[in-house]
């Protein structure tokens, strides 16, 4: 394929197509990708380009993995605070560069899943921007219209989706970063619920209201990255269990009443395209309320404003402070301002305990409804950026800064342009773990007649599918080491069954040793084993986790039902032990202790 076959807008569906018909193989989608990121290094989106040597072991161990894996042959960037094992890291600032010898957490489940690693994106300097221009790494250009703003802090990895050279790639987002660079380069950003995604590995900008997050073209691409990066991790202590709320549409929108100051060269066309996107919104068959903005509005003015300033001071004034002049001048001014005496303890507590009562507030109002705000209510040239560059990007943060201190996810969804080359973009709120509810709009808002939809995202045509059961026969069971990875995953114990007598069950000699639930051409048992049921959003990353010889496959039940389920390849059986006859893996368990 040449490279004029390539598509600008690289997708996972497209990629699999290709794979499947061996029209494509991962090494020369990563040959692409290196191509068009030298014919883009004037726009300074990468800080470590993609490097063919860096990403062979990577391309190596596909060769070995399970095409099935939900990201297999998928090559992704990551934003240069996010760690990528023996890739310097760098966070827009080179005399704080470290080299890690381990991935972020997040970035180890996407390799697992089969995603492949292209290089460090540029970014505003620690994460401390909403425009894309405060790096000494070079200003990162608009993908449209180079002259505009690229948006920021996840400068780079919007402009490597956008560009094509990436399929996907992963931000972060503090006050807007994964959603302002979104809109301005026309793609989906996933902001999902605090906690729901680990950030070990993250070089911290405020480390309660971190996440990290995904750019895509297409929503289906954003919500399997969500399925395989998702869950807690024991060894980041800020994570937490999301419980997945239901994937119906909202019973309501909200919208923000009154008129709201939009900014920028293009200031009344992005009013125009918001006019138009109210419209659209109520012909989305969902009922539309307009509400007061005023405490979104003054949760959005305490990021800056008030203590957690400080908490960015915490994380990187050591630093600031042992490297005079090392850092970007207009960063190093913001975080000094969250040092000193200017935030004493007794601000802090004040200040949390008024977030508390807003947050409280907004779940109330939020209750089974959704908010629709811009994304951005305007953008800039880089040129104005740069003669007022204190002004200019916080006139960005005033639809996002209120995310994450008030526990939303979010999703920014394109919605048309503001003029040519122009995106706009609208961002779709929800209380934690509505990102399912959330993806149901986005598609309605694609699609306000509601006739088509993408289809692996959504199951069957009648029925959204969102949970599956999951067949379990060893080290996952109830009381048994792997039962917690089934929780991390969100799954819930259903029942007891048996199998189909048409299976032998092998004592593997793995340390510690595992059941191989085979099935047989002729003959075999019936195997006790238990029914849980899991979130598909989870799924994914599950499967991925399950070392060879074992696998998941469809398992056939007493009862002649089917349900995806623990296997074991045939060939592991003949060094393994028959322990058929006990019936199932407690009865091994206990004859082994007698």
């Amino acid at each position: 394929m040449t490279a004029a076959q390539f598509p600008l807008r690289m997708t996972t569906s497209w990629l699999r197509e290709q794979y499947a018909a061996s029209k494509l193989a991962p090494r020369d989608v990563v040959a692409e990708m290196i191509r068009r990121s030298v014919v883009d290094e004037h726009m300074n989106i990468w800080i470590a380009p993609p490097d063919a040597d860096t990403i062979e072991p990577y391309l190596k161990r596909l060769e070995t993995m399970d095409r099935s894996a939900p990201l297999w042959g998928i090559p992704f960037a990551i934003k240069d605070n996010i760690d990528l094992a023996n890739v310097p890291t760098t966070a827009g600032c080179p005399a704080f560069a470290y080299t890690p010898d381990a991935h972020a957490a997040v970035v180890q489940r996407l390799i697992e899943a089969g995603a492949i690693p292209l290089g460090k994106t540029n970014l505003d300097q620690f994460a401390t921007g909403l425009v894309g221009t405060r790096s000494p790494y070079g200003e990162t250009h608009n993908a449209l219209k180079p002259e505009l703003i690229s948006g920021g802090s996840s400068s780079g990895s919007a402009v490597a989706v956008a560009r094509g050279h990436a399929v996907f790639a992963l931000g972060t987002d503090t006050a807007g970063s994964g959603r302002v660079p979104a809109a301005l380069n026309g793609l989906i950003g996933l902001k999902p619920s605090l906690g729901s995604w680990p950030t070990r590995g993250v070089v911290p900008a405020c480390r309660s209201l971190d996440c990290v997050t995904v750019f895509a073209h297409e929503l289906e691409d954003a919500m399997r990255v969500d399925g395989v990066a998702r869950g807690p991790d024991a060894a980041d202590p800020w994570t937490r269990t999301v419980v997945r709320r239901s994937p119906e549409l909202p019973k309501r929108l909200l919208l923000p009443g009154g008129d709201w100051p939009f900014f920028g060269p293009y200031a009344s066309r992005y009013e125009a395209a918001w006019r138009q996107a109210e419209r659209k919104a109520a012909q989305l068959g969902i009922e539309v309320q307009t509400i007061d903005y005023a405490l979104f509005a003054e949760a959005a003015a305490v990021l800056y404003d008030g203590p957690w300033v400080a908490e960015r001071w915490s994380a990187l004034g050591a630093f600031i402070d042992a490297h005079p002049g090392a850092a970007f001048p207009v960063t190093e001014q913001v975080l000094r301002s969250g040092s000193g005496d200017r935030h004493d303890a007794a601000s802090v507590f004040s200040a949390m305990h008024r977030i508390q009562a807003l947050k409280h507030e907004a779940a109330k109002l939020l209750e089974d409804a959704a908010l629709l705000l811009p994304t951005a209510g305007g953008t800039w040239s880089r040129d104005e950026v740069r003669a007022d560059p204190i002004r200019t990007n916080s006139d960005m943060g005033r639809w996002t800064n209120h995310c994450n201190l008030l526990d939303l996810c979010a999703i920014a969804v394109p919605a048309g342009e503001a003029a040519p080359d122009v995106p706009f973009g609208i961002t779709l709120f929800a209380v934690s773990g509505g990102e399912d509810m959330l993806a149901e709009l986005a598609i309605r808002w694609a699609d306000p007649s509601g006739e088509s939809s993408p289809r692996s995202y959504r199951g069957s045509e009648e029925q959204p599918m969102t949970t599956t059961f999951v067949a379990v026969c060893g080290l996952h069971m109830r009381g048994y080491p792997l039962e917690p990875q089934m929780k991390a995953h969100g799954a819930a114990f259903v029942k007891e069954a048996k199998t189909a007598s048409k299976y032998k069950l092998y004592r593997l000699p793995t340390s510690p040793a595992k059941p191989g639930l085979v099935k047989q051409e002729k003959g075999g048992s019936a195997i006790e084993l238990e029914i849980w049921e899991m979130p598909l959003a989870a799924f994914g990353r599950f499967a991925a986790l399950i070392p060879a010889p074992l696998g998941i496959g469809k398992v056939e039940l007493a009862d002649g039902t089917e349900v995806p389920g623990f296997v074991c390849e045939g060939y592991a059986a003949a060094d393994a032990e028959d322990v058929t006859f006990a019936g199932s893996w407690r009865n091994v368990q206990l004859l082994k202790n007698n």
